[in-house]
């Protein structure tokens, strides 16, 4: 059996379709590129806007029509599927979530592989890529009333170090920079352990920025900071990267592995921010910072490296807010030292308590506000780059083609080379263009 596989979203999405892949090549089917070559194609979705859902709707029905292939759809707007996208064309399954057992068992492949075994054995490294994943957690306990992740991906479910340790072993053997990704990687352990102390609060969590500020530590606890640890020990030669985790959750020791350990963690933090109201904040659930403690600890940090890329998601015009509200997110997207933005449009999720909130803004309000913030992104970007061009920089190969190569620096600028200059090592020192 030929099949083709497509993945929307995120990172962690992108894992769970490599894991699946895995899994069908070891029952002896073989993946392909060209949909037109395959039996059978999988899909694997997101329902974080209407956007994604609507490419995930248009890309099956483009399947059916070249020559009929029928799809299984998994992940997360699948986990949330009323019969809308089972009603699509040559649709075959919907298997909500990225049990590869499941997935198997939707295609019509026989496997012994039992449904929920999906951490089994560890993710191989994937052939011509220099930059591996590494999925730490799965999802979220937060209930965030614009998300209909956590609806989909279910609570908390972290992995543990020993296995974790395993699969980046294995990773590092092949890959020069490891991304630890996930739905809610800040709160990496928190569902595998008790406090000693009732009123006790994790370390970092608002502790005030300083790397040696005491904090309290629960019996048996693992954050995300000791898993960075023991990974830095057992793949010296490995550069890891987070991806995105909140700024009030990168604690005492993600901090000093960022200021002190730059050749092991990238000193690169991808924040989401959301909103720079505080009132706006509250409404969306998000009650575990304000923006002064979001730029509190950010100021602090970008004060103490000298190389630091810094991104953040931006809702623009979600319910209620006002042109007040959007000026306090300009201006505090004005007062950090971001190198890029994602901004997007509000889009309504369907089940998520957002959709219960009144007054909304109107689209052409949005589409205005979602500009200007994406205007300052892009002129922060441009900014940045120029401040770096010229600089030396840790980079990592992660592309290549056109008689070009890609490198990802640690601070995620990406430097084009002519093939040429390359001198064939995975990770080497680049300047920045």
């Amino acid at each position: 059996m030929n099949v083709y596989f497509h993945t929307f979203g995120c990172r962690a999405n992108q894992y769970d379709t490599a894991l699946v892949r895995q899994a069908f090549a070891e029952q002896g089917v073989v993946a392909v590129d060209d949909p037109a070559a395959a039996d059978l194609a999988i899909v694997n979705s997101c329902t974080v806007t209407q956007e994604s859902e609507a490419k995930l709707r248009r890309l099956i029905r483009r399947l059916a029509r070249r020559g009929g292939v029928e799809t299984v759809v998994m992940g997360c707007a699948a986990a949330r599927d009323g019969g809308a996208i089972a009603a699509l064309p040559s649709v075959r399954a919907v298997v909500g979530g990225s049990d590869p057992g499941r997935v198997l068992g939707a295609a019509g492949v026989t496997t012994s592989l039992k449904v929920g075994a999906q951490h089994a054995a560890p993710l191989r490294p994937q052939a011509a890529r220099s930059r591996g994943l590494l999925k730490i957690q799965d999802g979220c306990d937060e209930h965030c009333t614009f998300c209909a992740t956590t609806i989909a991906r279910g609570a908390n479910r972290s992995r543990g170090i020993p296995e974790l340790v395993e699969e980046a072993r294995a990773l590092g053997a092949h890959h020069a920079e490891i991304v630890l990704t996930g739905i809610h990687i800040g709160t990496y352990g928190q569902d595998r352990s008790r406090w000693t102390d009732p009123g006790a609060v994790p370390r970092g969590s608002n502790q005030g920025p300083g790397p040696d500020s005491p904090g309290a530590r629960p019996r048996g606890w693992s954050t995300l900071g000791d898993l960075l640890e023991a990974l830095i020990s057992a793949v010296p030669s490995v550069r890891f990267r987070l991806s995105s985790i909140e700024a009030t959750e990168v604690d005492d020791t993600i901090a000093r592995l960022l200021i002190r350990a730059p050749a092991h963690l990238a000193a690169h933090l991808h924040a989401p921010l959301q909103s720079g109201s505080n009132r706006i904040l509250k409404r969306m659930g998000r009650h575990w910072y304000t923006a002064e403690s979001y730029r509190a600890r950010l100021e602090w940090l970008a004060e103490r490296l000298p190389v630091f890329g810094l991104g953040a998601d931006i809702i623009a015009g979600f319910p209620g807010e006002g042109a007040s509200d959007h000026r306090e997110t300009v201006a505090l997207v004005d007062a950090l030292p971001f190198t890029y933005l994602h901004v997007f449009p509000y889009s309504e999720r369907p089940g998520a308590a957002s959709e219960r909130l009144g007054g909304r803004v109107p689209p052409g309000a949005i589409r205005d506000r979602a500009r200007e913030l994406r205007e300052r992104g892009d002129a922060k970007a441009r900014a940045y780059r120029a401040h770096r061009r010229g600089q030396r920089a840790d980079g990592v190969l992660c592309g290549r083609g056109d008689g070009k190569i890609e490198v990802l620096t640690e601070d995620y600028l990406s430097v084009y080379l002519p093939t040429h200059e390359w001198n064939g090592r995975p990770r080497f020192e680049v300047t920045v263009r």
